[in-house]
């Protein structure tokens, strides 16, 4: 971590970052942002806006169930759980009728009812409300080693599987076509979205996280004129906000992830704009 450390201080000497629980926000910001710019791009395009929603409502559900379980972490009843329902997501949407939004809708719905009940049986659920909200400043190192890993996992699987998510973005019944396995894919790409929404939700909340895997891809489709700027601009965009909303934070001594969302709230209605003025 020292000679991160020493590489952060070195390319941006700024006063903010003087502060080891700041660089440690930054350097997240930093690893996490390409990470849910590319995942964005795809949540946009697959019309899932709120799978992410529903997932980050699943970890009430998941840290309830882990309670009663006995899980000494957490994160890992959060994982499963959200896993199990980004699985279920995906099945019940390729194999019903419904479209993706309402089958979305139905298990955020139900989640979110279990969650709450469960948390708080004994008015128990106040001690979890920091979930909701989330907090970027209190970033760890081992954190960051852990986000450096998946964002790494992430990016290889990108690569893998783009090329299929686009054709069945575009046309499920072309992409069965050309003998893709689409329900596979669908599963894979949930447990994907799954795993980073709950890693991140410990520092963007479940209030925000859904904001953070919309906004850039929403942003980026309003001024890209091809599949390349479009995930460009999408990466750029959430490092962008992720880094100015990370200053003005520190700045104003507001939340980081509410700071981050309004600043890309603000990029949307200025690039919906300018495609306005434009076209």
């Amino acid at each position: 971590m020292e000679v991160l450390y020493s590489i952060v201080d070195f390319l941006f000497p700024f006063d903010f970052l003087q502060m080891a629980f700041m660089k440690n926000a930054f350097i997240g910001v930093l690893i996490a942002a390409p990470m849910l710019g590319l995942l964005s791009t795809m949540v946009v395009s697959q019309k899932m806006a709120f799978f992410s929603d529903a997932i980050g409502h699943s970890a009430l559900t998941g840290i309830g169930i882990g309670v009663i379980l006995g899980f000494l972490s957490p994160t890992a009843s959060m994982l499963i759980f959200a896993i199990i329902l980004g699985l279920l997501i995906a099945y019940f949407s390729y194999k019903h009728q419904e479209t993706t939004d309402t089958i979305i809708g139905i298990f955020s719905a139900g989640t979110v009812a279990l969650g709450t009940m469960l948390l708080s049986k004994n008015g128990n659920f106040n001690q979890y409300t920091r979930y909701l909200i989330g907090d970027l400043l209190s970033i760890r190192g081992e954190d960051l080693a852990v986000l450096l890993i998946v964002s790494l996992i992430v990016l290889g699987i990108w690569y893998f599987i783009f090329n299929d998510l686009v054709v069945t973005s575009l046309n499920i019944s072309l992409a069965n076509s050309r003998s893709i396995h689409t329900l596979l894919l669908q599963m894979v790409f949930t447990c994907v979205v799954a795993v980073v929404v709950v890693l991140c939700i410990p520092w963007i909340g479940v209030m925000l996280i859904n904001a953070f895997l919309i906004l850039p891809g929403a942003i980026s489709r309003n001024i890209a004129g091809n599949m390349r700027q479009y995930h460009f601009y999408s990466v750029f965009f959430a490092l962008f906000s992720g880094v100015l909303g990370l200053w003005l934070a520190y700045i104003l001594g507001t939340s980081a992830g509410a700071t981050i969302v309004v600043i890309m709230t603000c990029c949307y209605i200025a690039t919906s704009l300018l495609k306005r003025l434009t076209y």
